[in-house]
């Protein structure tokens, strides 16, 4: 009697492999944004903290400025800003020790410098000299990676081997909504949390990637919930509450730490200004849309805590200003110096050995500099 033929007295018990993994309740992220700035709990929050975020947010509003102006005089040849997305990349920075890693996206160059990476260096890829201008290992903070998405896997390899070697390290992978939607995103999540890799996924959700609101990218119901399906927590967070994202994601670094495996965390930002300055906003969304999230500025609800509680004046705010100011103008000043460029270093760092190939079109250069060179003598 074939299997079928005992349809009534036949009942399948699904293999382990098809029951759930684990309990997804834990995981899901909160309804709501989690905030502090604005709530009763920004009473407990410490006030040196609080100066630190004012401060580098900032000293980050103007970096942006700057970074900007210098693409309209030529200096940069392009400029993803972060405009309104300050808290987000302050308290990325603020919350890693200085053995973990960062991986940033283009548009995280503040991040990095909030890091301490010299704010020229950070900016040499957007200047077209070299892929990056810093040494990643030295700073621990990976190149800034323009492809979107493609950083997260190499975070995941990067904290999988850190823990397999007993490093007690943990990476911290920058990317957009727009990020989200590459299949790079779907790789990297599903590894780490099979592998319970130390790393930290933090989705910068500013609306649009590029013009494509986040509406027509998912219909989750957050990008936080997707965390679920792979198996991880998600986290949804105010990005505009600088207080708020480093506490959500200083808990998320010291989960990975501890062996807790990885964290999706959402911080709900806004890009104020273009996605680059190639980009024309006003195609794709208004000016009203614009000036309601300036109410929300991430300057301004620190502003509005340290003047509560009586922490911060109009001097302490001149002081900050005049700091940003400085920033300002070094790299205004280092960024007017012509830099000096060998055509020869093309050829350079491409290969461990050099191919064939690449040998001769470096000595086709090599000849031609040198014709140019004695004609210029002549």
């Amino acid at each position: 009697m074939t299997v079928m033929e005992q349809r009534d007295a036949y009942r399948p018990t699904p293999p382990p492999a098809w029951q759930p993994r684990t309990d997804p309740a834990p995981l899901l992220p909160d309804a709501e944004p989690y905030r502090v700035l604005g709530t009763d709990a920004a009473a407990k929050a410490d006030p040196r903290l609080l100066h630190r975020l004012y401060a580098e947010v900032v000293r980050g509003r103007r970096y942006n400025a700057q970074a900007t102006a210098l693409t309209k005089q030529g200096r940069l040849a392009v400029y993803p800003s972060s405009t309104g997305q300050e808290a987000c990349e302050v308290a990325a920075a603020l919350v890693l020790e200085r053995r973990d890693w960062l991986f940033p996206s283009y548009r995280d160059t503040l991040a990095a410098v909030a890091r301490g990476l010299d704010p020229v260096q950070a900016l040499t890829l957007l200047r077209g000299d070299w892929h990056t201008g810093y040494d990643p290992r030295e700073h621990r903070t990976a190149p800034l990676c323009t492809p979107l998405a493609t950083q997260l896997p190499h975070a995941v390899g990067l904290a999988h081997a850190a823990r397999l070697k007993g490093d007690d390290v943990v990476a911290l992978a920058m990317v957009g909504d727009g990020g989200s939607s590459e299949g790079d995103f779907h790789e990297a999540l599903n590894f780490a949390a099979v592998w319970r890799a130390p790393v930290v996924f933090f989705v910068q959700n500013n609306g649009f990637a590029i013009s494509v609101p986040l509406a027509k990218q998912t219909a989750a119901p957050s990008l936080a919930h997707k965390a679920v399906g792979y198996g991880m927590p998600g986290r949804l967070v105010d990005g505009n509450d600088a207080v708020a994202v480093h506490e959500v994601l200083g808990e998320a670094v010291r989960h990975a730490r501890e062996g807790g495996g990885p964290t999706l965390v959402e911080a709900v930002t806004y890009r104020m200004e273009a996605h680059t300055n190639a980009d024309d906003a006003t195609r794709y969304r208004s000016d009203s849309e614009v000036d309601a999230w300036r109410d929300h500025d991430p300057i301004l609800l620190l502003e509005r805590e340290l003047t509560h509680r009586g922490l911060l004046d109009e001097e302490g705010k001149k002081a900050v200003r005049d700091d940003a100011e400085k920033l300002a103008a070094d790299l205004r000043e280092r960024m007017n110096q012509d830099p000096v460029l060998d055509p020869m270093d093309l050829f350079r760092d491409v290969y461990a050995e050099q191919t064939t190939q690449l040998r001769e079109q470096a000595a086709q250069l090599r000849a031609e500099l040198d014709a140019e060179a004695d004609g210029a003598q002549r």
